[in-house]
């Protein structure tokens, strides 16, 4: 029975998602605070983290940090409408994903199963560990290197990665790349895999990679090229 951790100061969402949670047969522990929810995770050691932003003592953003410095736990992190600063940050500290306030607690419940299922169909693999030219991506231990050197990308970032690696000059369209690795149809929000590849790009080109690139095709999305002419 999955375990879902819910943190948010705000009794009436979390009674909510707490009902519709158990309903779908999760076992559910919930926090008020930041503090509360960063003991919790610890003694629970949950599957699937809902997290506010906006939280007394310790808000969301310190806790998604404090949970990636020692677990690979997926969080989904709930942001006020319209403040696209809170996705972004979200998203670039380590969360899976977000939730845009207000939002529908069946919505919710259909995230919560895709990373789940998602979660399961990544145990059920073998090694996940693809090495092209001086590139390395781990996906067993979340690691990336390029020429030897280490790569600090997030955990989204890194599964962007080895999925486009490991279809070499394969194109992907952002809806591809939303249901394969968001697991559910994104209600066509197409940004947040602009964003990721953005950042993505970026922190890869802090080494020297002349052998392959992540190209954007116009008008469809997404492909790791190799130049060297290599398949």
């Amino acid at each position: 029975m999955p375990t879902v951790l819910i943190a948010d100061d705000n009794k009436q969402i979390t009674s909510i998602l707490e009902e519709y949670a158990k309903k779908e047969g999760h076992t559910v522990y919930v926090a008020f605070d930041g503090r509360e929810a960063l003991t919790l995770f610890d003694k629970i050691n949950p599957d699937v983290v809902l997290l506010d932003v906006m939280m007394p003592l310790v808000d969301g953003f310190e806790v998604c940090r404090e949970i990636r410095k020692k677990s690979l736990t997926p969080i989904i992190m709930i942001t006020a409408r319209g403040e696209d600063f809170e996705r972004i940050m979200g998203l670039d500290i380590g969360a899976d994903d977000y939730i845009v306030k207000p939002f529908s607690p069946p919505e919710v419940m259909a995230r919560i199963r895709a990373v789940l299922r998602r979660m399961a169909r990544d145990s059920a693999k073998g090694s996940q560990v693809f090495t092209y030219d001086n590139l390395t991506v781990n996906l067993d231990e979340y690691i990336v290197t390029v020429g030897g050197e280490h790569i600090p990308l997030t955990k989204k970032e890194t599964e962007i990665l080895y999925t486009l690696a490991t279809n070499k000059n394969k194109v992907f369209s952002r809806d591809n790349l939303l249901n394969s690795l968001w697991g559910y149809d994104y209600f066509g929000d197409t940004r947040t895999v602009d964003s990721h590849i953005k950042r993505l790009r970026a922190k890869l080109d802090a080494a020297e990679h002349p052998a392959w690139e992540i190209r954007t095709i116009w008008g469809v999305g997404y492909k790791f090229e190799v130049n060297s002419g290599e398949e």
